[in-house]
């Protein structure tokens, strides 16, 4: 399959899932996650906020709080289809931006620099057993990845895994698959 084929059957499955469903998969990625030692080693993680059929990253983000560790989200430039990451301390620092989704205001948090975010959190719909992904088609990750050389992880619903991905030169992978039964790579 090519890659918007596989990205459009997958998404239509989970948009399937109950809310019962999805809240026991969220649970079990959550419980995975914030249990993994590299999880537990990192003082500064990158996330996105998540919306609609999306793995819940909210929970996520409160953990990380309790745990007195540093969050940071992604501003993206739409020109450039380049990102960076700000430090937040509450939700109510974020914007909605193009396509709903929110991201720090950068006059109200702080930059981040890549080399100290401990862990990132990388979005996707479909990943192979290596780690490699599609995500929604922008690329800002795969750039973003280019340069990143800390730990990366990706949470993903059993059914996002398939054997193989169509892949281009610029496609890096992501280091660690979570799913609901535990960690995969």
């Amino acid at each position: 399959m090519k890659k918007d084929q596989l990205r459009n059957a997958t998404i239509y499955a989970l948009k399937q899932l109950t809310p019962e469903q999805k809240g026991d998969i969220n649970h079990q990625l959550h419980r995975h996650l914030v249990t993994s030692t590299f999880w537990e080693n990192a003082t500064t993680i990158g996330i996105t906020i998540s919306k609609g059929f999306e793995w819940d990253t909210y929970e996520l983000i409160n953990q990380a709080w309790r745990q007195g560790k540093k969050i940071c989200a992604p501003k993206c430039d739409p020109k450039f289809k380049t990102m960076d990451f700000y430090k937040f301390q509450t939700f109510k620092q974020l914007d909605e931006v193009y396509y709903h989704l929110l991201e720090p205001i950068p006059s109200e948090t702080v930059y981040i620099a890549p080399g100290t975010i401990d862990l990132l959190l990388v979005p996707g719909i479909v990943f192979d057993p290596d780690g490699y992904r599609i995500g929604f088609g922008g690329g800002y990750y795969d750039r973003f990845l280019a340069g990143f050389l800390n730990q990366t992880v990706s949470i993903l619903h059993s059914s996002q895994l398939v054997p193989s991905i169509p892949k281009n030169i610029f496609d890096l992978p992501v280091q660690h698959l979570i799913t609901e039964e535990g960690l995969v790579r």
